[in-house]
C-alpha cells in the first residue's frame, strides 16, 4: 500500500513539471518547413547537348472554337393562316414537304365564306338595280320629267351600291376566295412563298378557329440561308465581334467547310451556363438540316503578334503545354505556355507564355527524358 502511494506521488510531480515547462515557454515549439526547391528548374551535366532555338514572330487573327446548332432564319419563316374559320376537309401537304408559291396546302369548309358570297351577290344585285334607276332618271331629267335633285339622289344611290360591291369583293379576297368562281363554302389555302414546311399545327377534320386565338396552320421556311446559333461563354465574348468570319464544320460532312459571318451577339446571358447566343448567318448548300450540331471557329478581324516555335519544342504534360528556356548559370526552366494552331513546316503557334525572341530548347521531350532518368 505504501509503494502504490509513492508511485502516484511521483506521477503527479512529473505532470506538474511538464505543465510548468509549457507555461514558461508559452507555446509548443514551431514547425520547421523544409524547402524542396523549384521543381521547374532542372540541371543537366552537358547543357550544350540540347540545342536552343529563338521564337520567331507570327501574325495571326485570334480564333475561338465552339459548338452550335443549325436553326431556321426567322426572317425567312412565313406563317400560313386562314381568316376563315371552319373545318378542314382536305390536307395536301405534310411537315417537311417542299412547296412552291401558290401550291394548294389544304381546303376548309367555312360558313364565313358562304356568308361572304351571299353578301357579295346581294351587293351586285343592288348595284345593277341602282345603275338601271340612274339611267332611267337621266332620261327623265333630259326630258324635263323630274327635278335635278331626283337625278342626284339616283346617282348617289348608284355610287353607294358600287362601294358595297367593292367591299363585299374585298371581303371574299381576304378570305382567300376569288369572286369569279361559283359560290361555295370551300376556301383553298395556298402557299404564300416557296420553301419547306417546318411547322404543322393542323390535321384532316380539325377545326380552324378565328385568327386571334388560333396557331399558324403551317410555317414555311426558306432554308437557302440558315442560322448557326452558338453558345459563347462570358469569358470569351471579348474575342467575338459582329462581322467576324466563322468557319462551320459539320460532323455529317467532315470534308466540307462552310463560311459565314457573325450577324448578332445576344444581349442576354443564359444564367445556367453563363453564355450568350451568337448568331452566324451562312448560305445553305442544301446539306444542312435543322437541328444539326456543328463546330464553329471564329476568326477575328485584326491580326495579333504571337510567338512561333518548332512543334518539338513544346512538351505536352498533364494536359498542359510547356517549353524549356535556358538560364545564365547553365540550367533550364520549364515554362508553361498556351499553344495555338499547328503551322506549316512543323511549327507551333504560341498564344501566350512566350514572346518572339525568347530562346527555348528545340526538343523538349529529349530534355524531359534526360531529367527523369
Amino acid at each position: 500500500m505504501r509503494v502504490a502511494f509513492v508511485i502516484a506521488a511521483l506521477v503527479a510531480c512529473a505532470s506538474c513539471a511538464r505543465g510548468s515547462a509549457q507555461t514558461e515557454s508559452g507555446a509548443p515549439p514551431p514547425t520547421v518547413v523544409e524547402d524542396e526547391g523549384n521543381t521547374s528548374v532542372v540541371r543537366v551535366d552537358h547543357p550544350e547537348r540540347f540545342p536552343l532555338v529563338a521564337a520567331s514572330l507570327h501574325r495571326a487573327a485570334p480564333e475561338l472554337s465552339t459548338t452550335g446548332v443549325v436553326s431556321a432564319d426567322v426572317s425567312r419563316a412565313i406563317p400560313v393562316v386562314s381568316l376563315a374559320s371552319g373545318r378542314v376537309v382536305d390536307v395536301r401537304v405534310r411537315l417537311g414537304d417542299t412547296v412552291r408559291k401558290g401550291q394548294l396546302l389544304l381546303r376548309i369548309q367555312s360558313a364565313d365564306v358562304a356568308g361572304a358570297f351571299s353578301d357579295y351577290r346581294k351587293a351586285v344585285a343592288d348595284e345593277t338595280l341602282a345603275r338601271t334607276q340612274l339611267e332611267r332618271a337621266q332620261v327623265l331629267f333630259d326630258r324635263g320629267a323630274i327635278a335635278q335633285k331626283d337625278l342626284e339622289v339616283a346617282r348617289d344611290t348608284e355610287d353607294k351600291a358600287v362601294v358595297d360591291v367593292q367591299t363585299a369583293a374585298e371581303h371574299l379576297r381576304l378570305l382567300g376566295v376569288p369572286t369569279d368562281r361559283p359560290p361555295s363554302g370551300i376556301v383553298d389555302i395556298t402557299a404564300p412563298e416557296s420553301g419547306v414546311i417546318t411547322e404543322q399545327n393542323i390535321t384532316a377534320a380539325a377545326g380552324v378557329k378565328s385568327l386571334d386565338n388560333s396557331p399558324n396552320l403551317f410555317t414555311i421556311s426558306d432554308l437557302s440561308r440558315v442560322w448557326i446559333l452558338c453558345d459563347v461563354y462570358e469569358n470569351d465574348l471579348a474575342s467575338v465581334r459582329v462581322g467576324d468570319r466563322a468557319d462551320i464544320h459539320v460532323a455529317a460532312f467532315p470534308n466540307a467547310v462552310l463560311t459565314g459571318r457573325v450577324g448578332n451577339i445576344g444581349p442576354i446571358l443564359d444564367p445556367s451556363i453563363r453564355a450568350a447566343k451568337v448568331r452566324i448567318e451562312v448560305a445553305n448548300p442544301g446539306a444542312l438540316r435543322l437541328g444539326m450540331f456543328v463546330t464553329a471557329t471564329f476568326h477575328g478581324q485584326t491580326l495579333e503578334e504571337r510567338a512561333e516555335v518548332p512543334a518539338t519544342a513544346v512538351l505536352h504534360l498533364h494536359d498542359r503545354d510547356w517549353v524549356y528556356t535556358p538560364t545564365p548559370d547553365g540550367r533550364f526552366v520549364r515554362r508553361e505556355v498556351v499553344a495555338g494552331a499547328s503551322l506549316a513546316g512543323g511549327q507551333q503557334e504560341i498564344v501566350s507564355g512566350l514572346t518572339p525572341g525568347d530562346r527555348v530548347v528545340s526538343n523538349a521531350l529529349v530534355l524531359q527524358n534526360t531529367v527523369e532518368q
